[in-house]
């Protein structure tokens, strides 16, 4: 059961990141996390209230933390994309998994050499789904710098910043997923809901001073910022349920396939082309899916 729900929140979330991402191509990304958060935030303030679990006040730290990490590791992938390109930051912020997993291992999970098997197969499969080779792409990026000026003139760390952002993305997912974790073994609606009113609060704050001019969405967005709020929340719900099923690792690494699910229906809806190596990707995925499901 509790692979089952991990599973599906990385279809979820994936489906989440598809939609935010599309929508942030007209609305600043901050703008359209903030109005998601936000209506994902009220949905959970009546989950807590019928559930009685307000005063499960022990999950507020570890949802505030959730919050700031997880806000953190998101404005830092942003900004690694508007510096890079897909195919240098997403491998590199999916491997943010590896965190929760080797919590999981130090607080005593014990997957079985299947499991273990497949975990690995399933983090090689995110990364090469996630997008092409690093090393073409960076390539690519210098070669791009260089037609604007000279080669010479090309600073060494211009093809370095994406990859140190997306490095900060990996930190901020892979903690908050463990924060997430341990916060739901206290209350899972509670943790969610501080996690969502604080990030709803910290972009509040950035919309009002460093992002005025930021472009918001439009009232017709309403529907897909009420699908980004609905599939995130139950990713994290999902997700949260599952860690206090079955072990932290496992679940982590089913639960952080999304990029191969955002890749699919980027190649479905809007007709991207998959790269051979993201296909391989995507096919080692679901071989690590079944290993540690068989496990």
């Amino acid at each position: 059961m509790g692979a089952a729900l991990a599973l599906l929140s990385s279809l979820l979330w994936g489906t989440g990141d598809f939609l935010g991402g599309t929508l942030s191509r007209r609305a600043h990304p901050v703008a359209v996390i903030r109005i998601s958060q936000g209506l994902a935030a009220a949905a959970l303030v009546v989950i807590v209230v019928l559930t009685g679990e307000a005063g499960r006040t022990g999950a507020i730290p570890w949802g505030i933390a959730a919050a700031v990490l997880g806000s953190l590791g998101l404005g830092s992938f942003y900004a690694a994309l508007a510096a890079g390109t897909m195919g240098v930051v997403a491998p590199v912020a999916a491997t943010g998994v590896v965190i929760p997993v080797v919590v999981g291992l130090v607080q005593g999970d014990s997957p079985s050499p299947l499991q273990m098997g497949g975990i690995v197969v399933a983090i090689v499969g995110v990364v090469l789904a996630s997008g092409p080779e690093r090393r073409a792409t960076l390539a690519e990026d210098v070669a791009e710098a260089a037609t604007e000026a000279d080669a010479a003139a090309v600073p060494t760390t211009a093809s370095r910043r994406p990859l140190v952002l997306a490095g900060i993305a990996a930190l901020g997912f892979g903690s908050a997923l463990s924060l997430v974790a341990e916060g739901s073994e206290s209350s899972v609606a509670m943790t969610l809901l501080v996690m969502r009113v604080a990030t709803t609060v910290g972009c509040t704050l950035l919309l009002l001073t460093v992002l005025r001019a930021a472009p918001r969405p439009r009232r017709r967005d309403l529907p897909v910022l009420a699908a980004i709020s609905a599939t995130d929340a139950g990713a994290n719900g999902t997700f949260a349920i599952a860690s206090t099923l079955g072990q932290v690792s496992v679940s982590a690494v089913l639960a952080s396939l999304y990029p191969a699910v955002t890749a699919l229906l980027a190649w479905r809806i809007h007709h991207e082309s998959l790269r051979r190596i993201q296909v391989v990707g995507v096919v080692a995925t679901l071989g690590g899916v079944a290993l540690i499901a068989g496990g």
